[in-house]
């Protein structure tokens, strides 16, 4: 029988002498069909209470120890210095690996179209330093026949996905997707073995640039933060102080996976506001101070490595020096609905293409990427702004057309229709293909596509208003327009349309304009981004299911998070919720557990603590032990006769006759009434961060309550209100998709035979 809590019902009585029962029996119990809840077991509490005793504990000695050796001053300088040498390290490390991954993505992203004559490893940008792209003698396709470069372009491109996918499949499986919807459920409280490890971190660094290099539609942003928060974790993991403190481990994470985002985008404060928006749940001072240091470093660290040669932190740092004008408000404006609209089709969407692919496509993860990647590559070479790199695109869409900007964007008098649809074509096609891509078994992230998409749509919007008022400059809405050349700029609305597309995929709103106006600089635009971004959250928040792809991928991949900005609505009391079958140690003599008997228990059970009552017929609550302190004692007696009793209660301590447990109780674990309501537990949960929750009747115990019993009691009562009408018609739909699959790959398989084999 599964598991249907962290504190498994399915006991034998009689490995114990105390179970505590109760006539109550919450709906969460029954979990196989509610897809959200199945993932719960992979996931370990962190007790967040425990944890802060411990740290006061430690705390207090050594204070007891800094005073006995008179240097107080001097060790309390000596910790802090090592705190922030810590986390100079992580910066540094974070930023080295940012700074290679940005040339190594950029040469493998050139790789597919041609080579350097002058040097092999060099990427286009850099073999045509200094010269006109368009007219580069060191740079040169693979042949002089365009048929043979396409399919070059589209061998090269499956080379490197199927690698990325390859080695992600067989050496690291948690380095596929994004990783900020698990590195949230970590920060909170969570524990998730080899999430963080240093494979992970070796993986998600190779596999990444092959990724994007490859052409998929997938981005490096959410990985940045991934490969980020494993540098923290692998490296503060390395110093014992901070490896068994989760409070400090929590700082670290929260710290680097701001460094993350402001090494992917450039932005350092971008990547503070985006761990306090994001990625925190609760969110100090100190570890805004630490983030904002983190972050400077790994910047500082990116700039020394100047990955791009041109001082830029990012392709698509761009600047300009004109103003806009109130006319074009209409115009923001509708760029604010398509990143609302594109937010809620691309999660919608995204979200059955995710269930598919969980149902259908888990054993030919490979294959699926390969197949992917070909669909990408056979249509994306013959548009430009799908065949580029999406921020070497990104760095054309945004550049106002100037004497020192030379490029074919800037002179459509021959074929403003051409590319116009060209760039409507881009924005659909990149919507497509991040939707059916994101959630595919490579590092992926979701940013930067939606960007591109936004950038495009921007675009190709702003060509239209620009075509407006070369027509009819006379017109009075484009009176405050003080110069005929640069009254319109098509590249602003490039940039508020990627602005747009951000704010739609993520659901942050200042973090998005911190972010685009450190891409910038451009403090002028800090308002027209403002308005974007303020229409496209508003139509998420009325018509989207809630919070960003993150918090949705939070909940359909069963992660198990309370959200701090989440507002529960229970009008039920917390014995709705709990664990109503409680296996418990009694600190009757009468009662006492044999040695042999307790091992039996821990080793028949998962939990990671049990109650203490005071006797079987009498359940009053004396305390609470955890399973990591039942071990400590039963290691320090190894050699003990089995038959020796135990100990539980304090009367008896000191007894030689038994094994003495007492010294480890808790004896004030945190308890509730079993009247109280479920969402005042919630908050409880959320502001103090326990783990669990006796609760009891008049002093008595009758059950117990975690965080993850409170998330399947929700689950399950939206689970039975919810028609499952349209979740069989889903399901249906599903069928009928992979059958066709099905059968095309059998005509595939007939065609080819019949080719190669003559035989069908």
């Amino acid at each position: 029988m599964p598991s249907t809590s962290e504190f498994d019902t399915s006991i034998d009585d009689t490995l114990v002498p105390s179970t505590v029962r109760s006539t109550k029996t919450g709906l969460w119990i029954n979990q196989d069909g509610i897809r959200e809840v199945q993932r719960y077991n992979d996931f370990r509490s962190i007790d967040w209470v425990e944890d802060e005793l411990d740290e006061q504990k430690q705390r207090l000695l050594k204070l007891k120890h800094i005073t006995n050796k008179g240097n107080n001053f001097k060790d309390k300088l000596l910790s802090q210095i090592s705190n922030w040498l810590v986390l100079a390290c992580m910066g540094v490390v974070i930023g080295l690996i940012a700074g290679s991954l940005n040339i190594i993505t950029s040469f493998l992203s050139s790789a597919r179209v041609g080579y350097c004559k002058r040097g092999f490893y060099l990427s286009e940008s850099f073999c045509c330093w200094g010269e006109n792209g368009e007219h580069c003698e060191n740079w040169t396709k693979w042949t002089s026949l365009s048929g043979f470069n396409y399919i070059i372009y589209i061998l090269i491109s499956l080379l490197m996905s199927y690698t990325a996918a390859k080695i992600v499949k067989s050496y690291a499986p948690f380095a596929a997707g994004s990783g900020i919807s698990e590195i949230k459920c970590v920060v909170s409280g969570f524990v998730m073995d080899g999430f963080l490890g240093w494979w992970t971190l070796a993986i998600k660094s190779l596999g990444l640039p092959l990724a994007i290099g490859s052409g998929l539609s997938v981005g490096k942003e959410g990985p940045s933060v991934h490969y980020a928060v494993c540098v923290g974790n692998s490296i503060g993991r390395l110093v014992p102080k901070y490896k068994k403190s989760a409070s400090k481990g929590r700082e670290f994470l929260t710290a680097t996976a701001a460094a993350g985002v402001a090494v992917a985008f450039g932005s350092p404060m971008g990547g503070v506001l985006f761990s306090i928006e994001e990625i925190s749940s609760v969110f100090q001072l100190p570890t805004l101070w630490k983030s904002y240091f983190c972050s400077l470093i790994a910047v500082t660290t990116l700039a020394a490595m100047n990955p791009f040669r041109t001082g830029q932190l990012v392709l698509f740092e761009v600047s300009y020096d004109t103003n806009w004008h109130y006319f074009e408000i209409p115009i923001y404006i509708i760029l604010g609905v398509f990143g609302g609209v594109y937010g809620i089709v691309v999660s919608k969407l995204n979200t059955k293409v995710v269930s598919f692919r969980k149902r259908f496509l888990g054993p030919w993860a490979v294959r699926e990427v390969c197949i992917l990647t070909l669909l990408t590559a056979s249509f994306s070479y013959f548009n430009d702004f799908l065949r580029s790199d999406m921020t070497e695109s990104m760095q054309i869409l945004f550049h106002e057309c100037d004497a020192n900007f030379q490029n074919p964007i800037c002179h459509p008098e021959n074929g403003k229709t051409k590319l116009l649809f060209s760039l409507l074509f881009a924005t659909i096609a990149r919507m497509g293909l991040t939707i059916i891509t994101y959630g595919c078994k490579v590092p992926a992230g979701i940013f930067v596509p939606s960007m591109a998409a936004g950038a495009t749509f921007g675009r190709a919007l702003g060509i239209v208003v620009d075509h407006i008022f070369k027509k009819n400059p006379n017109l009075f809405i484009f009176s405050a327009c003080e110069s005929d050349d640069k009254c319109i700029i098509p590249g602003t609305y490039a940039f508020l349309g990627a602005a747009a597309g951000l704010c739609g995929i993520t659901d942050l709103t200042v973090t998005v304009v911190i972010i685009m106006f450190e891409l910038t600089g451009a403090i002028r635009y800090i308002l027209p981004t403002m308005i974007v971004v303020a229409i496209t959250k508003g139509i998420n928040d009325k018509w989207g299911k809630g919070g960003g792809i993150a918090d949705q991928m939070i909940k359909f991949n069963g992660l198990p998070l309370i959200d701090s900005k989440e507002e529960f609505h229970f009008h039920t009391p917390v014995t709705s919720a709990m664990s109503s079958v409680v296996v418990a140690f009694s600190a009757d003599a009468n009662d006492a557990l044999t040695l042999g008997q307790l091992k039996h228990t821990l080793q028949r059970t998962t939990h990671r603590g049990f109650p203490v009552i005071r006797s079987g017929n009498n359940p009053k609550i004396d305390g609470y032990i955890s399973r990591y302190e039942l071990e400590y004692v039963l290691g320090k007696n190894e050699n003990v006769n089995p038959e020796t009793l135990c100990n539980f209660s304090s009367k008896e301590r000191g007894s030689t006759e038994k094994i003495d447990f007492s010294s480890m109780i808790n004896l004030s674990p945190l308890s509730v009434d079993g009247a109280t309501s479920l969402k005042y537990v919630s908050d409880i949960f959320v502001k103090l961060g326990p783990r669990y929750l006796l609760v009891e009747q008049s002093g008595t115990l009758i059950g117990i309550i975690t965080r993850k019993d409170i998330l399947r009691y929700e689950h399950s009562i939206h689970q039975r209100e919810v028609n499952s009408g349209p979740q069989d018609r889903q399901e249906e739909l599903e069928e009928k998709v992979w059958n066709t699959m099905k059968s095309i790959s059998g005509i595939a398989h007939q065609f080819v035979g019949r080719i190669l084999r003559r035989d069908s």
